[in-house]
């Protein structure tokens, strides 16, 4: 704490609030430079007395003992006494702090020597560089040198009581004994410790700089069709570019031009209808699903997994083999640093339901599922949609310095600000599928200049071509060609007494801009694109090789999907709505049956109720839960699907048996709670055998609510097929209907509440008695049980290729 009071001719006495001042000195240690703490107002006395005069003419000693040149202040004659005093105390009073010229540069220097150090020098290069590799957290924003620090306070302190004649007293405060204090915690820090925001500038600076395989994209012609109710709508009409390393390409046009489409087609996920689309003059190659980043518009992303967890897994299952999983959790670590994600790492993605993370801050998640496996290519589908001017200028930027360290970032945008526009290196735009320019994003103003095409008034170049775009010329200067057709128009309209038109149609404006491009601009585009890529033939056959690259083996990706699966789901199974529903109908439940005797008939046929509507509760349950599987999934599997992120087969495998330990928790608590209420009978033996056969019945319709929904992948049409279907296999079950005519009791083997009934009847009454036997006789149960052991696999074999077919039609 420096203070600077001019001179006083008489002892002043200011009374202050006491203070305490702690400084962070890194991300992983706080250490306390100047702690003070006070527990009650005291007094700070002030003495400037007689002996001022004197003192003043010593000289000032800084910490290497030099001496220090007096301030303006200092050297000024001395005010009088009335004036001095006056100001003296409005300065107290207001408990101002000023410090001299050369004190205020040596500690703003100090304070600015984390960011001069990060920044890498001065100048445009420095500060493009500087921009691209730095990423301050908030825990690490102060970065002090110890020793320079404690020198310069100690210079400050003994000029300020030297020169100003400070005398401090501090009634009832005890310093703290030296032994406390010990040498390590008073020694000067290392050159290490002093800079920890330039150390991980160099760490992520070299994860950024990796090497990586540069690919140069050039399309030429292409086109895209689909059929409208049985007729072809060409989507997209011979548009051709080329973006390469270290360029930024943006692909801009009003909703509806076919910007995402055109994306899609060119990361490999949809195929042209014609046109050549070429990667280092190669065509596409599953080797290059390993060098490819795609970020979708939808932020698909599980909703109970943190950010930590998020990036962790896609680490895990993306990284290369050779590398081990400390290095793939630390790749992970990195990623989230880079991109600033350190202060959400712990939190939840969150969704429509469940608080999590911001837009921005889940964007970037997005990016860092992509960006962890260094691509070659980045794709990303309009990234700042739904951010605010300053996010969206955030991830802009982030891409920007991707594309710098030698990587082709592809990305749409709907209406960026000026700021974003001309952070593009190059610009597509769109108009109805068509191809209204692609080149420089510089050079597009003077380009539409040069076809008269100018704005009337100062506006935002993205919305002036955006106008243009969509054919809106108000506010736009018209070319002649368009007056002098509307004027001809015109005059036709006249001859017919119709409306006059004052402005060219959206369809002129649009077809003017389409021949204005073909006549000035794409033949020298198209042939540019024919010239040969000095590239080597290694480099082109990386490109071409038809083998895929898996990041982890089989049974890696099997434990990894079934830890992820576990994660993710546990808030759903084990949430208190589930709970609490399961144990409330096990007590109702338990208060009707109570202690109901199986030896009178009617209670014995109470029993049998009871036994059927466990097997029909826990029937139904199951099939409801399974059936918004892989419906509810289906966005995340085809995005890591289309990534080869792992194999189908590990995925459903994990995805079917992480639910087993999950589902099976609950109908423990409703057994155990259900089966002494209502007087079963008191067996260990028969309440496990019970358990047991709920259990068989809760995976068997498990499995068919995983067929269904596998099969059909549409939420309410799964749900009213399974309705149909429960409902067709309670009737069947054996409990309603006792004697079924022959031509529809085929019906009952398919339903696996009829055997799940009958062998809780065997489980509980052996013999079973003939008022609750069914036509069929049971024997010793073995039947039973094999039925629903194929019901579990059957079930789940037919989900296994209703995915592989789904799979294969949206390849």
């Amino acid at each position: 704490v420096c203070m600077y009071i001019s001179p006083l001719t008489a002892p002043v006495k200011a009374t202050v609030v006491p203070t305490c001042l702690s400084v962070r000195v890194s991300t992983t240690h706080t250490r306390p430079l100047l702690c003070l703490y006070v527990g009650t107002w005291y007094e700070l006395v002030i003495e400037v007395g007689r002996a001022m005069d004197s003192i003043m003419e010593r000289p000032m000693v800084d910490g290497n003992g030099g001496t220090i040149g007096r301030s303006k202040s200092d050297q000024l004659p001395p005010a009088p006494a009335s004036a001095s005093t006056a100001q003296s105390l409005s300065r107290t009073a207001s408990a101002e702090t000023v410090l001299s010229t050369a004190d205020v540069a040596s500690l703003s220097r100090k304070s600015s020597f984390g960011k001069r150090s990060a920044s890498g020098g001065s100048g445009a290069g420095g500060n493009s560089h500087g921009r691209s590799h730095i990423r301050k957290s908030r825990s690490a924003q102060l970065k002090l040198d110890m020793e320079d620090l404690v020198s310069s306070g100690a210079a400050l302190s003994r000029a300020s009581s030297a020169s100003l004649g400070f005398s401090f007293t501090f009634t009832g405060f005890t310093p703290p004994p030296q032994d406390m204090m010990s040498s390590a915690e008073l020694a000067p820090f290392s050159d290490d410790d002093v800079d920890l925001e330039a150390a991980d500038t160099t760490r992520r600076k070299s994860l950024m700089a990796e090497p990586t395989l540069p690919i140069y994209l050039k399309f030429a012609e292409v086109k895209y069709r689909v059929a409208v109710k049985g007729t072809p709508r060409e989507i997209l009409s011979g548009i051709s570019g080329s973006a390469s390393p270290g360029e930024v390409l943006a692909m801009m046009g009003p909703s509806g031009s076919g910007k995402t489409t055109l994306l899609s087609m060119l990361g490999g996920r949809a195929t042209a209808a014609d046109g050549c689309i070429s990667y280092n003059d190669e065509p596409f190659g599953k080797s290059l699903k390993r060098r490819i980043g795609f970020v979708t518009q939808d932020d698909v992303l599980f909703t109970h997994l943190t950010v930590k967890e998020t990036l962790t897994y896609a680490a895990l299952l993306r990284l290369p083999r050779t590398m081990t999983r400390e290095q793939k959790k630390e790749r992970a670590m990195d990623i989230i640093y880079e991109l600033g994600l350190e202060r959400c790492q712990d939190t939840m993605i969150g969704g429509s339901f469940v608080r999590g993370v911001s837009g921005g801050e889940r964007k970037r998640v997005c990016i860092g599922n992509e960006i962890i496996i260094n691509p070659s290519l980045l794709f990303l589908d309009e990234p700042t949609s739904g951010l605010d001017s300053t996010t969206a200028l955030r991830i802009v930027q982030l891409l920007h310095d991707i594309a710098e360290t030698g990587k082709t970032v592809i990305t749409t945008i709907h209406q960026p600000s000026s700021r974003l526009f001309h952070k593009f290196d190059k610009l597509i735009l769109l108009g109805r599928g068509s191809l209204l320019y692609f080149g420089k994003t510089a050079e597009a103003m003077p380009y539409f200049s040069s076809i008269g095409c100018n704005p009337l008034i100062a506006m935002n170049p993205a919305e002036f071509l955006l106008d243009l775009a969509n054919g809106n010329t108000n506010d736009v200067s018209v070319p002649s060609e368009l007056d002098d057709k509307v004027h001809m128009e015109n005059q036709n309209l006249q001859d017919t007494n119709s409306k006059i038109n004052l402005r060219p149609s959206a369809q002129d404006v649009h077809e003017y801009l389409v021949d204005a491009y073909e006549h000035r601009v794409a033949y020298k585009e198209k042939k540019k694109l024919l010239a040969p890529l000095p590239i080597s033939d290694d480099m082109k056959a990386t490109i071409t090789s038809s083998k895929r690259e898996w990041g982890t083996n089989w049974c890696q990706q099997y434990s990894i999907l079934f830890c992820r699966g576990l994660k993710e789901r546990r808030h759903d199974y084990l949430s208190w709505m589930r709970i609490t529903q399961v144990i409330a109908t096990s007590i109702i439940l338990g208060l009707l049956w109570w202690h109901s005797d199986p030896t009178t008939p009617k209670g014995l046929q109470d029993q049998a109720g009871l036994l059927f509507f466990i097997a029909v509760f826990w029937g139904f349950f199951p099939v409801f839960t399974a059936i918004f599987t892989f419906p509810q999934e289906r966005a995340m599997l085809n995005k890591e699907r289309a990534a080869d992120m792992y194999k189908l087969s590990a995925y459903f495998l994990a995805r079917t048996t992480s639910d087993l330990p999950l589902d099976l928790f609950l109908p423990v608590i409703f057994m155990v709670i259900v089966y002494f209420m209502a007087g079963l009978k008191a067996s260990a033996m028969r309440f496990f055998l019970s358990m047991l056969t709920v259990f068989l019945s809760i995976i068997a319709a498990q499995g068919l609510g995983l067929a269904i929904g596998a099969t059909l992948l549409d939420i309410k049409k799964a749900t009213t097929l399974a309705s149909v279907t429960v409902m067709t296999f309670m009737l069947a079950g054996g409990f309603f209907v006792k004697r079924v005519p022959p031509f529809i009791s085929w019906l009952r083997y398919l339903s696996f509440n009829y055997h799940t009934y009958r062998l809780l009847l065997k489980v509980q009454y052996d013999p079973v008695p003939d008022i609750l036997m069914t036509s069929v006789p049971l024997d010793n149960g073995v039947t039973e049980v094999g039925a629903l052991v194929a019901m579990i696999i059957g079930y789940r074999v037919l989900a296994y290729l209703s995915l592989r077919r789904v799979k294969a039609s949206n390849g």
